[in-house]
C-alpha cells in the first residue's frame, strides 16, 4: 500500500483567498524602552514566543469572525478562553517540525511545495511560479509566508502519517481486517459513482455577468438539441499546458464516486438524468456547465477490497494512535512552560515527570521548609 504523503486540496484551493499577516518589527522611539518578546515556553533547542502567539491569535480572530460571522470582540473572548490549548497545540506542532527535520523530508517537502504552487498556477492560467508570486503580490499576498505556512502544514501531516498512520495501516493482522469487513459490510457496499463532461468558460479579466449569460446560452442550446461534445469543443475553456483540451475530448472529465464529491455537486448531481446538463455553476475562476454522461448505482453486496477496510480502520484509530505519538513525543522533550502559563498549559501536556526528578522535587521542598 503506497500513502498519499499530503491531503490539503482544501487549504490549496483558498490560498488565494487568505491573506497571511507578518508581524512587524516594532522600532523602539529615541528615549523608549526596547521590549524583548517574551519566551512562553521551550521546546528541545526552540521557543515559542509572544509575538507568535499574538500572531496566532490573530489569525484565529480573523477566521471566526469570516467563517462564524462573530463580533470581533466575540472572537477575542473565544479565542482567550482557549489560549491554553493553543499554547499546547503550538508546542506540538514545534515537536512535528522537529521530528520532520530529524528525519530529513525537509528535500522532500520543498518538492510538494512547488509542485503545489505550480498546481495552483496552472488553475489560474499563469504559466509559472514566479508569475504567480507576483500575481499573488499584487493581490497583497505575500508568497513567501504562503509557502513556509504550507511547509510547515505538510510536515506535520508528512511525519504523522509516516510515523503513526503507516504503522497503524500495516499493524492489521489479514484475520483483523476480514473481522471487521464481517461486522462493517454496509461500509463496502460500491457507492453511487458518475461520470461526467464539462464546459468551462473562465471570469478571468472578464465581466462576470457576461460570462454568465453566455454560459446560459450554451445550456439553452444544449437542451434544444445542440451536441454537447460539440458545443464544448468550440467554446470549453479548460486548458493544459497551454492548450484547449476540448476539442480533443469534448469536456470528458471522467468518473466519480457520488460521495465523495462536493456536496454543492452531489445536490445537483444526485437527481440528474442521464444526458442531461446543469444550468452554470459558479466556480472561483469562472462558470461550468456539466453534462451527467451515466450513472452507476449503489452495488446491493459488499465488495472486500484490502485496502478499503484497512483505511476504515485506520480511520477508527488515528486520532488516539496520533495523541499517543504526540504524548510520546512530548515525555521524550524538553518543554518548560513560563511560570505565567505553566499552571494552565502543562496539566494539557500530560507530561510525565521521571520519578528521580519528582523525588528530588519533594527533597527540595522539604529543605525550603526547614527553619
Amino acid at each position: 500500500m503506497r500513502f498519499k504523503l499530503f491531503s490539503f486540496t482544501g487549504i490549496l484551493l483558498s490560498l488565494f483567498a487568505i491573506v497571511i499577516s507578518n508581524a512587524s518589527n516594532a522600532r523602539a522611539q529615541e528615549g523608549e524602552a526596547t521590549v524583548i518578546d517574551e519566551v512562553i515556553a521551550q521546546v528541545n533547542d526552540d521557543v515559542i514566543t509572544l509575538s507568535m502567539l499574538k500572531r496566532e491569535n490573530k489569525e484565529r480572530i480573523e477566521a471566526l469572525m469570516q467563517e462564524r460571522k462573530m463580533t470581533e470582540q466575540q472572537a477575542t473572548d473565544e479565542v482567550i478562553k482557549h489560549q491554553a490549548e493553543l499554547i499546547a497545540t503550538l508546542i506540538n506542532e514545534r515537536l512535528l517540525l522537529q521530528k520532520g527535520k530529524e528525519l530529513d523530508l525537509a528535500s522532500e517537502i520543498e518538492a510538494e511545495v512547488n509542485r503545489r504552487m505550480l498546481d495552483i498556477a496552472k488553475e489560474q492560467g499563469i504559466n509559472s511560479i514566479q508569475k504567480l508570486e507576483e500575481a499573488m503580490r499584487q493581490s497583497k499576498i505575500d508568497p513567501v509566508s504562503v509557502k513556509e505556512t504550507m511547509r510547515a502544514e505538510m510536515m506535520k501531516q508528512a511525519v504523522l502519517q509516516q510515523e503513526v498512520d503507516r504503522r497503524t495501516y500495516l499493524s492489521f493482522s489479514s484475520e483483523e481486517v476480514k473481522k471487521y469487513f464481517e461486522a462493517h459490510k454496509e461500509q463496502f457496499r460500491a457507492p453511487v459513482s458518475v461520470t461526467i463532461s464539462e464546459i468551462y468558460l473562465s471570469t478571468t479579466d472578464k465581466d462576470d455577468a457576461a460570462v454568465k449569460a453566455r454560459a446560459s446560452e450554451l445550456v439553452a442550446q444544449l437542451r434544444a438539441g445542440a451536441e454537447f461534445k460539440a458545443v464544448a469543443g468550440a467554446n470549453s475553456e479548460r486548458e493544459k499546458n497551454g492548450q484547449r483540451t476540448a476539442p480533443q475530448d469534448g469536456g470528458k472529465v471522467g468518473s466519480f464516486e457520488l460521495p465523495n464529491m462536493r456536496e454543492d455537486l452531489q445536490a445537483i448531481l444526485k437527481d440528474l438524468k442521464v444526458g442531461a446538463v446543469t444550468d452554470p455553476i459558479k466556480i472561483p475562476d469562472g462558470y461550468q456547465i456539466l453534462r451527467l454522461d451515466e450513472r452507476t448505482e449503489e452495488g446491493k453486496a459488499a465488495t472486500f477490497n484490502d485496502n478499503q477496510v484497512r483505511q476504515a480502520m485506520l480511520g477508527e484509530r488515528s486520532g488516539k494512535d496520533r495523541e499517543l505519538y504526540l504524548q510520546n513525543l512530548r515525555n521524550e522533550a524538553f518543554i518548560k512552560v513560563s511560570e505565567s502559563y505553566r499552571a494552565s498549559v502543562e496539566p494539557l501536556l500530560k507530561l510525565n515527570v521521571p520519578a528521580a526528578a519528582k523525588s528530588s522535587e519533594k527533597d527540595n521542598k522539604k529543605k525550603d521548609k526547614k527553619p
